[in-house]
């Protein structure tokens, strides 16, 4: 019970998804994909671009996607020289891929898919194969705030 005289605590909604969670699901954002599939002169500032998917994105985890429902833990993949945006208030957590970005985001599947529901946010035929045969379930580009 809490006293009177403490402060009261956060609910749920307010709190960051905890990643270990089976019942929170993921969704994994391949950046450069989404980034891509907008077209707004993104390809003369990369990194600026990733920051706006990022900042965008922000609202998700408590929001969650139109058939995934909130909270959800929202990882946004980048990659090149999207690689150097900082992390930012909000809930997203950004992934650099020293390499490929879609073997990033299949590593984060291969770690997640088996113990919760995963979602990756791309339009790349290649990598939703990748994925969804390790057990992700893909979305389009559409599905998140670009």
């Amino acid at each position: 019970m809490v006293a009177p005289s403490d402060p009261p605590s956060l609910t749920p909604e307010f709190l960051a998804p905890d990643s270990r969670d089976p019942d929170v699901p993921l969704v994994v954002v391949d950046g450069a994909n989404v980034v891509g599939s907008v077209p707004d002169g993104w390809w003369r500032d990369r990194a600026g671009a990733a920051e706006r998917l990022r900042d965008r994105l922000a609202a998700v985890p408590a929001a969650g996607l139109p058939d995934v429902p909130a909270p959800v833990e929202v990882v946004l993949v980048v990659e090149g020289r999207a690689r150097d945006i900082a992390q930012a208030p909000g809930g997203v957590r950004v992934e650099r891929a020293a390499g490929s970005g879609d073997d990033k985001i299949v590593d984060l599947v291969r770690v997640s898919a088996a113990t919760r529901r995963t979602v990756v946010v791309t339009a790349d035929r290649g990598l939703r194969a990748r994925v969804t045969a390790l057990g992700a379930e893909v979305r389009g580009p559409s599905s998140v705030p670009r």
